[in-house]
């Protein structure tokens, strides 16, 4: 087993979801004791040492999940924001409550999140944060959720700024398509090799959380496969 996490606290919201999954998996194999959070409750994916089913929009309920897990583990050591959702749909064609619904799906939880595992981090903790490349350059069909997913990297670079004197790194990774039985599901007709698999970005991830990357916040790093 990879050390690289050293038995650090990781908690990891939309634990449930196949990018998810492959966080926890993939923090727990590099040595981490992991908390998976998820708004439904099912069985706790491989990893993880504890779980919680949990509404990220209550901000309260939030802050208090966050209190108990550091009760519980005896600290935060970094907070992974996987929590978020998709949808296409043009403008002329669509409506407000999409662009209501993917802010509070895409940006409002991670800002909960954040907000409430602040007072349990220590100098070394780390945040890392779920944008997307979208948000860099949109396409037809993806104007509310890029916008949600540009308010997570304004989010991760003004957090970054907030926290450098407390020596916490704040970062997001900008995936593409990533490989899951969804999209594959949404275009059978893609060449699904040339996508990032779960895998290969929570891997990226893990960097981010271990101590090889204490030198890098505010970053917004593009993993994007072949796409």
């Amino acid at each position: 087993m990879n050390a690289e996490l050293n038995e650090k606290v990781v908690v990891v919201t939309g634990a449930l979801g196949a990018l998810g999954r492959a966080v926890v998996e993939a923090a727990a194999d590099a040595g981490a004791t992991l908390v998976a959070i998820d708004r439904v409750a099912a069985p706790s994916p491989r990893g993880a040492a504890f779980a919680c089913t949990l509404d990220l929009a209550d901000a309260q309920a939030t802050q208090a999940a966050m209190a108990t897990i550091a009760q519980r583990h005896g600290r935060i050591d970094a907070l992974v924001n996987v929590a978020g959702g998709f949808r296409w749909e043009t403008l002329a064609d669509g409506s407000i409550e999409t662009w209501d619904q993917l802010y509070g799906i895409n940006l409002r939880t991670a800002v909960n999140a954040s907000r409430a595992v602040l007072p349990h981090l220590s100098a070394g903790g780390r945040i890392v944060n779920i944008g997307a490349v979208a948000a860099v350059k949109a396409t037809a069909g993806m104007g509310a959720y890029a916008a949600s997913k540009a308010g997570v990297a304004r989010l991760t670079e003004a957090l970054a700024e907030e926290l450098k004197a407390r020596d916490i790194t704040v970062n997001a990774v900008l995936p593409s398509i990533i490989d899951t039985p969804a999209n594959r599901a949404d275009m059978p007709d893609a060449d699904v090799s040339k996508w990032v698999t779960p895998r290969s970005l929570a891997d990226v991830i893990v960097f981010l959380l271990g101590p090889r990357a204490a030198a890098v916040t505010g970053a917004l790093i593009p993993v994007v496969g072949r796409v």
